[in-house]
């Protein structure tokens, strides 16, 4: 098990940040941790990287208890803070090689993170002198330099562009086909292109722990179905666990329904008995972003 958490609470003052969390995350996987901002993520991965102290509870990291382990647990992780500390008047190879130094890895392993990268374009600049996207590479092969079996990453993609979006996105995916991959984001098309599993947390505890399809499963489907007439929504809204109908274009609707079940026999039947056509009927997922709201609001 790469990741474990058990029954871990943070507290601060009179404020709970973290409370009574528990998850485990498996080698290769990559995690999406999601929450609205105060939730606890940040405070969460700076337990697991051990840059601060449960005030109850165990958490470890390839075995290792990330208060009594912490040499090892920092050995094993790759972190990427959501404010990427970089020193903006080195060179990306003079940066790389002082940390080189600091992690005791061979100067070798700055050119394969650098081409892991895709950095080496970019190599011969100064930080000051590289782009959003380009500053979180650099972050990415610093966390990446003495080889981590877990990356840790806050807000990885945020500030990029759609062009930075995708390659980022990429390279998360490359990296997670090895190693375990812990993110947290706010942007839900990155979690749905990147992640095996989202765990979500909200309020300082976890309100949802699994993949992607066991979540939209669980909560609702979208059935499209397009007539040969216009129909009212109170009709359909008549239809057995429906929670919403809406007019997306002329005679097509989006039916939204409260349950995991193939709901579209009973649309077929509905349309049979009021002597409708239909033009198309198929299924849509949920979107994320909605399961999200529904979940933490």
């Amino acid at each position: 098990m790469s990741i474990e958490v058990t029954n871990i609470s943070k507290v601060y003052g009179t404020q709970k940040a973290l409370n009574q969390i528990s998850f485990k995350v498996n080698k290769p996987e990559i995690v999406g941790f999601l929450g609205p901002n105060g939730a606890g993520k940040s405070t969460m991965m700076k337990i697991l990287t051990t840059y601060l102290e449960a005030t109850e509870g165990e958490a470890k990291v390839n075995g290792h208890d990330v208060n009594n382990n912490t040499k090892q647990v920092q050995q094993s992780v790759g972190y990427l803070p959501e404010h990427n500390p970089l020193y903006l008047d080195q060179y990306v190879r003079e940066y790389l090689a002082f940390n080189a130094q600091v992690y005791g890895v061979s100067k070798n392993r700055i050119n394969e993170v650098i081409a892991l990268t895709g950095l080496t374009p970019e190599a011969h600049k100064k930080i000051e002198q590289l782009s959003k996207g380009y500053r979180q590479r650099v972050g990415l092969a610093n966390a990446l330099l003495h080889n981590p079996d877990v990356l840790i990453l806050d807000e990885p993609t945020t500030g990029l562009d759609p062009n930075q979006l995708v390659d980022i996105r990429n390279l998360i995916k490359s990296i997670g086909k090895e190693k375990t991959v812990f993110l947290s984001t706010h942007i839900m098309q990155e979690v749905e292109a990147m992640c095996d599993r989202v765990i979500i947390i909200n309020k300082g505890e976890i309100v949802a722990n699994k993949t992607l399809k066991e979540l939209r499963d669980d909560k609702e489907q979208v059935v499209i179905v397009e007539f040969d007439y216009r129909v009212e929504d109170a009709f359909l809204l008549k239809l057995p666990k429906v929670k919403s109908v809406k007019n997306t274009h002329d005679f097509i609707y989006e039916i939204t329904f409260a349950t995991a079940e193939d709901m579209r026999s009973h649309v077929f039947d509905f349309a049979h008995d009021n002597e409708l056509k239909i033009l198309q009927l198929n299924q849509k997922n949920a979107s994320l972003e909605s399961l999200f709201r529904e979940l933490t609001n």
